[in-house]
């Protein structure tokens, strides 16, 4: 047989290896096209204990303010829950949401239900309708909840809200956050347990991990197939990956504090940054509060994190004590263009800078953030902190809940109200009374973290 004869009998062989060879290369994410390893530290035990910890407030019974200031963050939910899918809006008035807000939504009902503003009738009835909704959700690419949806129609969108039929993509983070809500249902609720079996069962959480690390999905903008990029930045990432090693995956690489750190003299604290910059890497490196609220209020701070912590919280303090400004920096949305921003202690190079999604720098916008105030309070309890709820008490409102926080630059409200900015109050004031959400159940002594 000539060469000729065997190559046209293997045209089929050869067809399928330059297919996966094809498949393979526009499956290769942004981060994988450069070698990621020399980004690493590889320093072991890179992040030195403070002389002094900060004292972690203790687990407490509330108080009259606590429950009213559960009321009024529930009056969101009650407000922008659509009464045909039970989800909830992202932002008021908006028919828009993402996983992650929804997530927010599974943990301000849970936590109004055992704080006492929410019956149990109700509990039952708005829990019931918003897990068979997740669980009829289409999914991208048939594997995982796109990243935002209709809440009207639950059509899959771009962030215009414009229905997009294939969607734009699933984002590992905004999964891993709705991972920890499910948990905590599965384990305290046996009336909707089966349910969240059903999510759990139904979305391939195994698709947005690799080798221990976390992957978002998007479409290629040159070629225009699906690829897969790694998702998360220091703090947010250690967050996710504890949130996804709920359900027993490989999240051991994400869960590194050190493993792409430096750091950053800010405010006398030696601030860790990911030393993963945006032009290689097309994510931006932000240090903000909310991770480390997060992790704190929902699994208990481990010796790493409550350090990383502290250090966050103490050069806001210290930025304050400078500038008489007071600062509680967070990634928030605003109520004028560009309508959303990260507050930041360090962003992109620079300290104490509030940047939006497209690295453009917007400093006369800053805000003291509602949610990182109550937050940081609900952590040590300092008067500092008691300073700064003081200064965004007054961003509530009776309908529409808390908004997100004050301008520093000529101390105006930030009239924009949120599903992440009321949850994350609630979940805080349940932390407060009980001690972190998903571990409190284990703990024999609620709130010692010492």
């Amino acid at each position: 047989m000539t060469f000729r004869e065997n190559l046209v009998k293997a045209r089929s062989q050869i067809a399928f290896i330059i297919g996966l060879c094809l498949a393979a290369t526009f499956a290769l994410s942004v981060e994988s096209r450069i070698d990621i390893n020399s980004f690493r530290t590889n320093r072991q035990g890179s992040i030195q204990q403070s002389a002094v910890a900060l004292p972690l407030a203790p687990a407490k019974a509330l108080q009259f303010e606590d429950f009213k200031n559960a009321q009024i963050a529930w009056a969101y939910f009650e407000k922008n829950t659509q009464p045909a899918t039970g989800l909830v809006n992202s932002a008021n008035g908006y028919p828009s949401t993402t996983i992650w807000d929804q997530a927010s939504y599974l943990l301000a009902l849970v936590a109004a239900e055992r704080i006492g503003v929410l019956p149990q009738d109700q509990f039952d009835s708005r829990m019931g309708q918003v897990l068979e909704t997740l669980e009829k959700l289409p999914l991208f690419d048939g594997k995982l909840p796109n990243k935002v949806y209709d809440t009207r129609t639950l059509e899959m969108t771009d962030y215009a809200n414009t229905p997009v039929p294939r969607g734009i993509g699933w984002s590992a983070l905004d999964v891993a956050r709705i991972s920890v809500p499910l948990n905590i249902i599965l384990f305290d609720y046996p009336s909707h347990s089966a349910r969240v079996a059903r999510i759990f069962r139904k979305w391939n959480f195994r698709a947005m991990v690799r080798n221990g690390a976390l992957y978002g999905s998007r479409f290629d903008k040159e070629t225009g197939f699906v690829e897969l990029i790694q998702e998360g930045r220091l703090g947010y990432e250690e967050y996710a990956a504890r949130a996804i090693g709920l359900l027993g995956l490989d999240a051991l690489e994400a869960a590194k504090y050190d493993d792409f750190i430096r750091f950053e003299k800010i405010g006398g604290q030696s601030i860790a940054i990911d030393n993963r910059n945006f032009t290689d890497f097309d994510a931006h490196t932000v240090v903000v509060s909310e991770p480390y609220i997060l992790t704190a209020i929902e699994f208990g701070l481990d010796s790493q994190a409550r350090e990383l912590a502290q250090r966050v919280y103490l050069a806001q303090l210290a930025r304050y004590q400078e500038t008489g400004r007071l600062t509680a920096v967070s990634e928030d949305n605003i109520d004028q263009a560009p309508y959303f921003l990260y507050n930041s202690v360090y962003a992109d190079g620079k300290k104490w800078t509030a940047l939006a999604e497209d690295g453009t720098e917007h400093n006369d916008k800053r805000t003291v953030s509602t949610k990182a105030a109550f937050g940081w309070d609900a952590l040590y309890e300092t008067d500092y902190t008691e300073r700064l709820i003081r200064h965004v008490g007054g961003t509530f409102t009776m309908d529409n809940g808390f908004n997100s926080g004050v301008y520093e630059k000529d101390n105006r409200v930030n009239a924009v109200a949120t599903a992440n900015t009321n949850g994350i109050i609630l979940e805080t004031i349940l932390y407060r009374m009980q001690g972190p959400l998903v571990t409190s159940r284990f703990l024999t002594v609620q709130g010692d973290e010492e």
